[in-house]
């Protein structure tokens, strides 16, 4: 894009949709996602920590409202979700909603105004939005699957994991019929496990990419004609608006099955 030639629509999109790596094949690592992802997380930390730094029992500023009305909405959906006891539920599931909101949030920066600020320092290729990118929801739902796996293990021992993959969803009192339905239940029960990580992740990435796209594709629409520029100008304000509420919700999502699949782990059946 910092050619004389104005792109065409299609140059355009496939720009936007390019990251910035570094490295070739399986190892390409995606410095812009992991950036972007590093600088939400460190505004989530540090805004939290300086409102809990400087809270006061007394009448509180807006800020710290506003983050004591963040805690209470997480704290009443793990309280509804979760039935186990498990202290670190409730500051994960805010760190997931807070951190995936904010990542989610930077869908709403003009979608030319970094990638045209960091061309002029030779930054060629830049999506500042993490969650459009599959290698950032899967990192965050695997995690989530590692720590549905060590709880699993650690509350039921392997056994009882391995009896509640191989003896659901076909139970028999017949110990024959029970033999013969293991590889069964441990297909059926190894399908919907595996689709776990898979589908927690798709869903944030699918909905972010899509929301992404639509900004790109309004977006072309600027340079054209005064007409056409205005028209754009105003459908970007509606979608921006409308999006608000899909990055909220995503992220709620994301937040709750953590917890429904953590409160999962810990139910013996």
């Amino acid at each position: 894009m910092a050619s004389a030639q104005a792109p065409t629509p299609s140059e355009y999109i496939q720009h936007h949709l390019t990251n910035l790596v570094y490295g070739d094949g399986f190892w390409t690592v995606h410095l812009d996602s992991l950036f972007w992802s590093l600088v939400t997380g460190i505004t989530f930390l540090w805004v939290f920590s300086r409102v809990a730094r400087r809270g006061t029992a007394g009448v509180p500023g807006r800020l710290q409202c506003f983050i004591e009305v963040i805690v209470e909405f997480v704290e009443e959906n793990v309280r509804s979700s979760f039935k186990g006891k498990n202290d670190l539920v409730a500051p994960l599931a805010l760190t997931v909603f807070c951190w995936i909101f904010l990542m989610n949030l930077m869908d709403l920066v003009p979608v030319d105004l970094l990638p045209r600020m960091l061309e002029l320092v030779g930054i060629k290729y830049q999506k500042v939005v993490p969650t459009t990118d599959p290698n950032i929801t899967f990192g965050l739902s695997l995690s989530v699957f590692g720590l549905w796996l060590y709880y699993s293990l650690r509350i039921k021992g392997p056994l009882g994991l391995a009896a509640e993959l191989t003896l659901h969803p076909f139970e028999f009192k017949n110990p024959v019929l029970k033999v013969i339905f293991l590889p069964v239940n441990l297909f059926l029960e190894g399908v919907a496990l595996l689709a776990r990580p898979v589908s927690h992740s798709l869903r944030l990435f699918g909905n972010m990419y899509a929301g992404e796209m639509i900004f790109i594709l309004i977006s072309l629409m600027y340079g054209s004609n005064l007409l056409l520029s205005g028209i754009g100008g105003g459908l970007q304000f509606i979608w921006a608006v409308f999006h608000i509420l899909v990055i909220t919700l995503q992220a709620f999502i994301f937040m709750v099955l953590t917890v429904v699949y953590l409160d999962m782990a810990h139910a013996e059946h």
